[in-house]
């Protein structure tokens, strides 16, 4: 059976009513003009009865054809090519023997044909039967073929949808071993408090990747929530260094984007922002909606671009960057933009400036999506928290004070 959606196969939804409909279709057209034919060369009203008789013939022996074109159409195209040539030339000698006999019993009793006589019509029989093999041929290599296009179809989606999931499950080690460091850090110094307040923290992070939708995407609302309990885990080491700050329009909030794709943004931002300057850095996530398009903006106030290259100044394996970049062209081919810039005249700047803070030129990721939005408003409750359920609220127990951040000897980048 087809696997093809209803819709798009139409009329060829029910293979078995269509190939009657056109077979009785065709063979009834076929005994029209063969009988109107006979009346307009003034053969007379007995003339329908042979064209009867030679329609009925034509109906059953393509009958036989597609019985035996259905078991050789997906043979090797050498034997397809053979079997169908002598099948056809086999039904157009019985189709021609009939109808020579029917014109000699019908219209010339005196006239017995035998041998090669029998041969008389094969050329309007092999005509006939050729052009409906060709039908027969050309309908079903059509659907094949579409059904094969449907096939490739659903497996490149399927192959993009494992791609897109590979690239965000690499997020998740990249992030655990930065965080696991911390911890093991704080325990090492005997502060067990903020130690588990970072496992909660990062519990509720962790189950929020796990029970991400399937699609692999998820709307700014729920991006900005889990960006909230990623940088509750950051808070605990960096304390007041690291100032966040959300400008998300309300337009934006249902538009939808590939799940966690901030969030490495961010953790960029604090790694080669927050952590090198004494000050710490301001960080500012926006996200509005221009002319249906999504535009979400990350800046920091850090050192910025590195001088000979696009990256950040500090060193890092640059899994993050390369992850989104490639996330974006698996999610929306070339129509998007992924830009980094120096942060100068961003919001998050001129906010660090009229603070009097001493502050590098920064950096500002931007991307440009297709806006795309979500049927419903997400809530809180509609975020994973520390219940262990997709729809438990998401709760976090206060955040201690840090007054010195944590220094981890082999944080990742």
């Amino acid at each position: 059976m087809s696997s093809l959606p209803l819709d798009r196969r139409g009329f060829f939804a029910d293979r078995n009513k269509a190939f009657w409909t056109l077979q009785i279709a065709g063979w009834t057209g076929y005994f029209l003009l063969r009988t109107l034919g006979g009346l307009a060369n003034a053969m007379g009203v007995a003339f329908i009865l042979p064209a009867i008789l030679v329609t009925v013939t034509g109906f059953s022996i393509t009958l036989l054809m597609a019985s035996a074109y259905r078991r050789i159409i997906r043979m090797k195209p050498v034997w397809v090519w053979s079997l169908t040539l002598l099948i056809l030339v086999a039904g157009a000698i019985l189709f021609s023997t009939i109808e020579v006999w029917a014109h000699a019993t019908f219209y010339r009793p005196d006239w017995r044909p035998v041998g090669i006589e029998f041969m008389g019509a094969i050329l309007l029989t092999l005509a006939v039967l050729g052009a409906w093999t060709a039908l027969y041929y050309g309908i079903n290599y059509y659907l094949m073929l579409d059904e094969q296009a449907e096939r490739f179809a659903r497996l490149e989606g399927q192959a993009s949808r494992a791609q897109l999931e590979m690239l965000r499950y690499q997020l998740n080690p990249h992030f655990l071993f930065n965080t696991l460091n911390s911890i093991s850090t704080l325990v090492l110094v005997g502060d067990t408090e903020r130690a588990n307040a970072m496992l909660s923290r990062l519990s509720s992070f962790l189950r929020y990747t796990l029970v991400g939708e399937r699609a692999g995407l998820a709307t700014v609302a729920q991006e900005v929530e889990a960006l909230r309990l990623y940088l509750d885990i950051e808070r605990i080491r960096f304390g007041e260094r690291m100032r966040v700050a959300f400008d998300i329009a309300p337009e934006a909030e249902l538009a939808r984007l590939p799940s966690l794709l901030l969030q490495p943004l961010v953790e960029n931002a604090v790694k080669y922002a927050v952590t090198p300057q004494e000050d710490g850095a301001d960080i500012l996530v926006s996200a509005r909606v221009e002319r249906d398009r999504l535009l979400v903006e990350v800046a920091d106030t850090g050192p910025g671009l590195a001088p000979g290259g696009p990256g950040p100044t500090n060193e890092g394996t640059g899994l993050g960057l390369d992850n989104i970049r490639e996330r974006l062209a698996q999610a929306y081919g070339a129509d998007h933009r992924f830009e980094l810039a120096p942060a100068l005249g961003s919001e998050a700047v001129q906010a660090a400036l009229a603070k009097g803070q001493s502050i590098g030129p920064g950096l500002r990721v931007t991307i440009d999506l297709p806006c795309q939005t979500a049927g419903d408003r997400p809530t809180q409750d509609q975020v994973p928290g520390a219940g262990g359920r997709p729809g438990a609220t998401a709760t976090r127990p206060p955040v201690p004070a840090a007054p010195a951040p944590v220094r981890e000897p082999g944080e990742v980048a």
